[in-house]
């Protein structure tokens, strides 16, 4: 999409010092988006800024819990009044606690319900007053293949199956005001959950993607910058008739 300076429009990315979400700052900055990149530590995203900033990007490094009504009111006001009413918002914050049922604890189920579907709905909540003011919008949620249910992440797979519930809610709810709303659930990305998932089952991680990759048509791992390309896609002004959608970014056909 070409977009010119004085046209410029402003996206936010949370979750985005690392991974899919640092990946997808810098797409959308390729894109011509400048970029505020959120995470709960605001010097963590400062390398993602500096690298946008170096390609001739517009970048802001921004800290917040998006758990935090307060926090996010204001890191949203920050970034409309130091990069301009943000149009396009892409949910990617997330956490990993795992573990079985029986072992699962009260706290590993609400950190992992709090961080993915309570902090998309605060994030959405408060950048959707900008993209009604501008008559157009874009947002965009990650969910996983974990959706459809995964061994050892009771919370996680329930909370990325509320994120779909909550992706087709908001396209019916604002998709009179020009926004579009839809998610992308990756399959297996080399990121560093993944990292972590690995060493949970008790396997390397080459032994891990080895296992992974060879259920995947494709016959590769993903990358973060092939989600980044699936949310590159749904923010276009030309995808303007795609809403309520979830994408499986996976390698292969997945239900």
């Amino acid at each position: 999409m070409d977009i010119d300076t004085a046209n410029r429009r402003t996206a936010i990315v949370t979750g985005a010092a690392h991974g899919i979400g640092a990946a997808t700052a810098r797409r959308l900055s390729a894109d011509g988006f400048a970029v505020a990149v959120l995470d709960l530590d605001e010097y963590a995203c400062k390398s993602v800024v500096a690298e946008i900033d170096a390609g001739g990007g517009r970048a802001l490094a921004v800290g917040a819990d998006v758990t935090d009504e307060q926090a996010v009111a204001r890191a949203v006001a920050r970034v409309a009044e130091d990069l301009g009413s943000p149009t396009v918002l892409v949910n990617n914050a997330g956490i990993l606690r795992d573990n079985l049922l029986f072992k699962m604890s009260a706290a590993d189920w609400d950190s992992v319900m709090d961080v993915h579907l309570r902090g998309a709905f605060l994030m959405s909540r408060a950048a959707q007053q900008h993209m009604v003011a501008a008559g157009w919008g874009r947002i965009v949620n990650t969910s996983s293949t974990s959706a459809q249910g995964n061994r050892g992440q009771a919370n996680y797979a329930a909370a990325k199956a509320g994120i779909q519930g909550f992706t087709k809610t908001l396209a019916i709810e604002l998709g009179k005001f020009g926004i579009t709303v839809n998610a992308i659930a990756p399959g297996f990305i080399e990121t560093a959950m993944n990292v972590a998932t690995a060493k949970r089952v008790g396997m390397t991680f080459e032994d891990f993607r080895s296992a992974a990759v060879a259920k995947i048509p494709v016959g590769r791992a993903g990358q973060p910058a092939d989600v980044a390309a699936a949310t590159s896609f749904f923010v276009r002004d030309d995808a303007r008739y795609v809403s309520g959608q979830v994408l499986y970014v996976a390698g292969g056909p997945y239900d």
